[in-house]
């Protein structure tokens, strides 16, 4: 069989771990802060890795470090390398009744809301877990789908891919919202063609709220009066309660990200029906910690979120 010689250039393990450090935190000066090195050290670290592999791990285009082809595969090995060392030790606390390990998670923004609430009573019952949790929008968490670093990702509209596999974790109802002095707020039922001559806030191309929003429209024939298009639902949420208009977001983003002065309106079409889904690489190996979260998010972690959301009848 042959054998390759490959690893005995690559270097050591703490190179390995700078590499991910600057993968996960986006430059060499974010990575140096959070490792407590020189940036000139890192950087040093960083092009003995490009040499030993015979190609720049990243290239900077106007300040903004990108990770070439090679680099996300070297990031790939470094995961599973990284990974194989804390199945071992996670293996071994499991021995002793112990969970350690790492739990790496990329999520798309609106899931932002719940995932905190689900991911605090996994982490009472297991404290000696560290948790990276990445949020982003859907393109740049599917890339992140793509490069494989982590165990999991939350999608609403999860993307079609041979490699990798999903299970349904979550209802997502998306509801209009306006401002509770808007006139529509005093109506006790209201149809979409109320809605629809409202100046509508929008989310940004490529959300999954929106791609929800648009097949509903499709399905319905219908089409709202876009006013603003927004990138966050923070922002969304802000312009409804100044009164730039009404919206259509995800019931979790009141659920748990605060009502104020914020009403849902009766519209009879909706709320539109949606779900979340966790979504994860077929061909990353799961570690020890990643098996027991898949296990709670289909059973206690799941109940607790679908609590909520009954309690606020949504």
């Amino acid at each position: 069989m042959k054998t390759s010689r490959l690893h005995a250039h690559i270097g050591t393990l703490r190179q390995l771990e700078i590499l991910l450090a600057v993968h996960d935190h986006g430059g060499i000066s974010a990575a140096a802060k959070a490792l407590y090195l020189t940036q000139p050290t890192v950087s040093m670290q960083m092009k003995k890795l490009g040499d030993a592999i015979g190609a720049p791990l990243y290239r900077m285009n106007q300040r903004q470090l990108t990770f070439t082809d090679e680099g996300i595969e070297l990031v790939k090995t470094a995961v599973e390398v990284l990974d194989s060392f804390a199945r071992l030790d996670s293996t071994l606390s499991k021995m002793n009744e112990l969970k350690m390990g790492t739990l790496r998670l990329a999520v798309v923004n609106t899931s932002q809301y719940f995932i905190p609430h689900l991911l605090g009573p996994f982490c009472q019952q297991f404290p000696d877990i560290d948790v990276q949790l990445k949020v982003g929008n859907r393109e740049q968490t599917i890339e992140r789908l793509r490069q494989g670093v982590e165990d999991f990702y939350v999608f609403s509209h999860p993307p079609q891919d041979n490699d990798s596999d999903s299970i349904e974790f979550l209802d997502n109802p998306l509801v209009a919202i306006a401002h509770q002095d808007h006139p529509l707020s005093k109506r006790k039922r209201l149809s979409l063609d109320h809605l629809c001559k409202e100046p509508f806030l929008m989310r940004e191309q490529g959300s999954g709220t929106r791609h929800a929003i648009e097949e509903f429209l499709r399905s319905q024939n219908k089409s709202l009066s876009v006013k603003m298009t927004m990138e966050s639902n923070e922002a969304i949420k802000h312009s409804v309660m100044s009164g730039l208009g009404v919206s259509i977001v995800s019931a979790h983003t009141l659920t748990y990200g605060g009502q104020s002065d914020l009403v849902r309106l009766p519209v009879k079409e909706l709320p539109i029906d949606s779900h979340w889904f966790f979504v994860w690489s077929t061909t990353k190996r799961r570690t020890v910690i990643a098996e027991s979260f898949l296990e709670y998010v289909q059973t206690e972690g799941r109940e607790l979120l679908q609590r909520e959301l009954r309690r606020n009848k949504f």
